[in-house]
């Protein structure tokens, strides 16, 4: 079975089975839950090699290596 559709039953399982409950407290529990996985800061989900690459970056707009949007443009062309 592909991964995409265990993915898609494994939502209905949950969903049904969310549909049974009954308990007010549990399902409050499951919505801070999932609240507080929301919240995550994608800063801590980035590779370190994104990491790198995004701090490579401050580093350089600190030293005012910073080039226009003109020049971006001139060098990447309809990619940006």
């Amino acid at each position: 079975m592909d991964t995409n559709l265990q993915i898609q039953n494994k939502k209905l399982e949950l969903i049904q089975w969310l549909s049974t409950i009954e308990d007010l407290t549990f399902l409050e529990k499951i919505s801070d839950l999932i609240s507080r996985e929301n919240k995550k800061d994608w800063a801590n989900q980035i590779s370190d090699a994104e990491r790198q690459s995004i701090e490579k970056g401050i580093v350089q707009a600190d030293a005012g290596k910073l080039n226009p949007h003109s020049k971006a443009r001139e060098i990447y062309g309809k990619r940006i």
